[in-house]
């Protein structure tokens, strides 16, 4: 039965789901919004910092500094995790355009004049002279006046995950038109002794043009707020995301992707990557505004709490072998895939073990992270754990990981030791089962030498 699932899922869905991972579209996503983890976890370690005051002791000089200087350390945070959408964009746009044999820097630079142009900017209303005149009479209102900003402003919660979707859309709009217009031979082509760097710019006139000519016709001019119209048609997707049958279904997905050797993460993350950043940013605005973030359905919440030591939460499964094993290669696969492991990357144990294509590990391979997934979900709606409100490097070893994420909450790290202690009490009989078959193998081959 399950070879014939097997050869099933081999022959009709790894062919089909390969190509959908390798979709031209999905990999820019996948590639700009990847480009820009490491600006978000610099950021949101800067948060962590920021808020650290919560944890410290009030009679500390540190603690005072920090409380003083909260909003200041947050700065960057405002210049970088605040509006993310506007350097996804440029990576989205830039992947695009390599992929279509496109300049990729043309590409990108498009795409961010198609995302920009998607945002109207708003005039400050100028001070009236009933206002100087009140000023004037009044020292606290003339120096608040003083320090108005004049002219125009940018709306900066577009640029952040708000706009991601728009975002996304625009790079693809703007690339694509980008390559009809060299494609059919719509642009203006410069003689060969010109430099490259100068043809490439003539040759973006024609699409700028009818970038800037047309989105500017429906934004601005005809006063259509694009980010409204789609913010209102993803609201039930995103709330839908952030629950716990969605994050289970997620799971099982990559769990099962996994089992027949076909990368989960690659297919299923891409797809859920743009959503779970709109309610990873939410969660980061709400603790930079003093209060509490209240979505749990978030990538972090995924690599804290679920794939621990990697997809199936396969830490447990190498501490066992490491520590347990009777077998040679058992004990060999542990001692060479434990460190691996606490630093979450698994692709030794899955491939090496195998998990894949192995009945005796896959049960426990696909139960445990769901096992896990419903508890530091209780525990967390529950608050007995703060929601993640920012990414930690995918390299800490476990708890310090969840710490971090978890806005430094000591009770995330107590929970990561935990559900690495259910895993390997799942994993366990499993692991028995198949170290006594590799045991049982191994003295028969050396019977028969």
């Amino acid at each position: 039965m399950f070879k014939k699932i097997s050869e099933l899922i081999e022959g009709k869905l790894a062919g089909p789901l390969e190509k959908l991972s390798n979709q031209r579209h999905l990999r820019a996503i996948r590639d700009g919004i990847i480009a820009t983890l490491p600006l978000i976890i610099v950021s949101s370690l800067l948060m962590v910092v920021a808020f650290s005051y919560n944890q410290l002791p009030q009679d500390w000089a540190l603690t005072q500094f920090l409380k003083e200087h909260a909003v200041a350390i947050l700065l960057p945070y405002r210049m970088s995790m605040y509006i993310m959408t506007l350097y996804a964009v440029f990576g989205i746009g830039y992947s695009l355009a390599r992929s279509y044999n496109l300049d990729g820097l043309s590409g990108a630079i498009l795409a961010e004049l198609t995302f920009l142009l998607t945002i109207v900017p708003v005039s400050i209303p100028d001070v009236t002279e009933a206002i100087s005149a009140l000023a004037e009479k009044n020292e606290e209102l003339n120096t608040f006046l003083q320090a108005l900003p004049s002219g125009y402003v940018i709306p900066a919660e577009n640029l952040g995950s708000a706009g991601m979707f728009i975002g996304i859309l625009s790079a693809f709009l703007g690339v694509e038109i980008y390559r009809f217009t060299q494609t059919k031979g719509f642009k203006i082509t410069m003689p060969a002794a010109v430099p490259p760097a100068v043809a490439r710019s003539f040759e973006t006139l024609t699409p700028i043009a009818i970038i800037m000519l047309g989105l500017s016709a429906i934004t601005m001019w005809m006063g259509i707020n694009v980010h409204t119209l789609i913010g209102i048609v993803i609201k039930p997707l995103v709330n839908a995301t952030d629950t716990l049958p969605s994050t289970l279904l997620i799971v099982f997905l990559i769990m099962f992707f996994w089992s027949f050797g076909i990368h989960g993460d690659s297919i299923v993350s891409s797809l859920a990557r743009p959503l779970w950043l709109i309610l990873l940013d939410q969660n980061t605005a709400a603790v930079a505004a003093g209060q509490q973030p209240t979505h749990i359905g978030v990538e972090p919440f995924l690599q804290w709490f679920v794939h621990i030591g990697g997809s199936g939460a396969t830490l447990g499964l190498a501490i066992l072998f490491c520590v347990f094993a009777k077998s040679k290669y058992g004990k060999t696969l542990g001692r060479t895939t434990i460190v691996p492991s606490v630093f979450n990357i698994n692709e030794p144990m899955i491939f090496g073990a195998p998990i894949v294509l192995n009945p005796m590990l896959l049960i426990p391979f696909i139960v445990t992270p769901l096992l896990c997934t419903t508890i530091a979900w209780i525990a967390t709606s529950m608050h007995l754990v703060n929601c993640a409100s920012t990414i930690a490097p995918w390299t800490l070893p476990g708890p310090i990981g969840a710490y971090l994420a978890c806005g430094a909450d000591w009770r995330a790290a107590v929970l990561n030791v935990l559900l690495i202690l259910l895993s390997m009490l799942i994993y366990y009989p499993f692991f028995k089962m198949y170290d006594n078959e590799l045991l049982k193998e191994e003295m028969d081959n050396t019977k028969e030498q």
